[in-house]
């Protein structure tokens, strides 16, 4: 990335989808014009039982889905932190897609560092 300034943004959804791909819960799409860093996708179960929760990435230069998180069980009434202490790179389009095995007991958290690149 060439870019030096950024912007900080912050989402946060609660995963009401049960299946992949373009059915999945949207909780972030990469702006027009900006490369983004994803510093935290922060998953909370806030359910009585162990639930399990898959993330997507959404690139749209090959119009593919990817897993990040597969199948992932998160114990009841916990949080779980997907990217440690790693990064994740996303550009203008990509998107990432949450679904559950449950809907309405993952919440999801990300937030990122956005910047801008007018010649994208």
């Amino acid at each position: 990335m060439v870019a030096t300034n950024y912007n900080t943004a912050t989402s946060n959804a609660t995963i009401a989808a049960t299946a992949a791909d373009g059915s999945a819960t949207v909780v972030y799409t990469c702006p027009n014009n900006h490369d983004v860093t994803v510093d935290l996708i922060l998953l909370s179960n806030n359910n009585s039982g162990a639930k399990k929760i898959n993330i997507q990435w959404y690139d749209l230069s090959a119009t593919t889905y990817y897993h990040i998180l597969k199948a992932h069980s998160i114990a009841a009434n916990s949080t779980y932190n997907v990217l440690d202490s790693s990064l994740l790179h996303l550009h203008a389009g990509d998107k990432l897609v949450l679904y559950a095995e449950t809907t309405n007991t993952i919440e999801a958290t990300i937030s990122v560092k956005e910047y801008f690149s007018p010649n994208k």
